[in-house]
């Protein structure tokens, strides 16, 4: 005799008494939506907890002024000299349209503005950097370095290009430099864009915490060394100390007199050593200066947020 077993697709794996119990199907039902709602539970924690881990990320980044990112490198660029004042003057030009003219700050080189000149470039301007007297690849001389002294620098170095006028992007002494030849040959200026300077050596206070400060000297000496010939980064940190004791002191009326080139007075935040109140007092005593307050960096903001920066600038130098 043959028997012919068919199992149906609700029996599929029961034993046969469970395939005859009237209540088995009702019970799939129960233990199978018990399931789903486990399941729509078990993704609603996990997303919490997602979202949990996402906001505590995020308060604890750590802020981009308390940051220090590297800079791109330099394109290739084409490099000359100016022979000023008993310093040989190193120059790099990139680009073509109007001219602009990138000044560092003190100790540093040109390689500080990397981030700046791929934008600088592509907005169609001819983009001109001096490493200033005694700095990066330009020698020192025999005469005390003074701002003044580093003004002419930028002055001869722009009767070589044949430039009878130009933007300048300072950065610390670099806008301190700028900010002095508005003073002193405005004729040869269109804008200032001059971040992070100041006038007045009062200007300069107690620096604030911060983990930046003591990563800044050793930077500065890597890129030094990495291009000056011969090198001496302790006499150049002398020369510069001792003129930054003494410098800038212009007073309120040489700055109001200021006539000609617009000009940008650009702040930092969390400036480590000069505070916000000192660039607004800048910008209402310079005729007609645009007050620029960049959020959430320091006074190395070229390098901790280069989006930001670039884009200010730009901004002010295409209106």
């Amino acid at each position: 005799m043959t028997i012919n077993h068919t199992t149906y697709p609700c029996q599929a794996g029961l034993p046969r008494h469970a395939a005859r119990d009237p209540n088995a199907g009702r019970r799939g039902t129960l233990v199978g939506a018990l399931g789903a709602s486990i399941k729509r539970w078990l993704f609603g924690l996990t997303f919490a907890v997602l979202q949990l881990m996402t906001l505590s990320s995020a308060f604890s980044a750590t802020p981009v002024w308390q940051t220090l990112p590297a800079e791109q490198p330099l394109p290739p660029l084409e490099e000359g000299r100016v022979e000023h004042d008993g310093a040989s003057l190193w120059y790099g030009v990139v680009g073509s349209g109007k001219p602009v003219i990138l000044l560092h700050g003190g100790r540093a080189t040109s390689a500080s503005w990397g981030n700046q000149v791929p934008s600088l470039v592509a907005s169609h301007r001819r983009v001109i950097m001096i490493d200033s007297r005694g700095h990066g690849r330009s020698t020192l001389g025999d005469k005390a370095l003074s701002y003044e002294l580093m003004a002419d620098d930028v002055l001869a170095v722009m009767d070589r290009l044949k430039l009878r006028r130009a933007d300048i992007v300072g950065w610390s002494d670099g806008g301190i430099i700028g900010l002095i030849i508005a003073m002193r040959h405005p004729a040869r200026l269109d804008k200032v864009y001059a971040f992070g300077a100041n006038m007045d050596t009062k200007a300069i206070g107690e620096p604030l915490p911060s983990p930046v400060l003591p990563l800044i000297g050793p930077r500065l000496e890597a890129a030094y060394k990495s291009v000056a010939e011969p090198a001496d980064f302790e006499k150049l940190t002398a020369a510069v100390r001792l003129m930054q004791k003494n410098e800038p002191n212009y007073s309120d009326a040489q700055l109001a007199a200021i006539r000609g080139p617009k000009i940008a007075i650009v702040g930092a935040e969390y400036d480590e050593v000069i505070r916000p109140a000192y660039f607004a007092h800048l910008a209402d005593t310079i005729p007609r200066a645009r007050l620029i307050m960049l959020r959430n960096v320091s006074h190395f903001a070229p390098w901790q947020d280069a989006r930001a920066f670039n884009a200010s600038l730009i901004d002010f130098l295409g209106h």
